[in-house]
């Protein structure tokens, strides 16, 4: 991760993304859930505003509470790797949650004509 900032614009974009798919599935193509759709895109916005306010989060500890600075950055480190492993599973979890939705909303002939393609 190069920094917070670049990470907060790729959940952005990868949210807006999907929403767009939703609308545009949602308008365009026949047969569609056009109730579940727009719940997917409710879903996505969920999604985005809980993970962007999970970006930001700080390490609890000081290095008075470990035996030397070596160690204080070598837990800190691991923290923060944990933590953002975590916020990317979650996010990941999420998508894939409302790809799944997405394609539920789909009717049988759409289904069976992607199959084909």
């Amino acid at each position: 991760m190069a920094n917070k900032r670049d990470l907060k614009k790729q959940i952005k974009f990868i949210c807006g993304d999907i929403a767009c798919e939703c609308i545009m599935a949602r308008n365009f193509i026949a047969g569609v859930d056009a109730e579940k759709m727009n719940n997917n895109v409710y879903e996505v916005a969920s999604l985005q505003t809980t993970t962007l306010k999970r970006v930001s989060f700080a390490y609890d500890k000081v290095v008075a509470d470990f035996e030397n600075k070596k160690a204080y950055q070598k837990a800190k480190s691991k923290y923060f790797a944990d933590a953002y492993k975590k916020l990317h599973l979650d996010f990941n979890d999420g998508i894939n949650a409302i790809v799944k939705s997405m394609n539920d909303s789909l009717s049988k002939e759409q289904k069976e004509a992607q199959k084909n393609k």
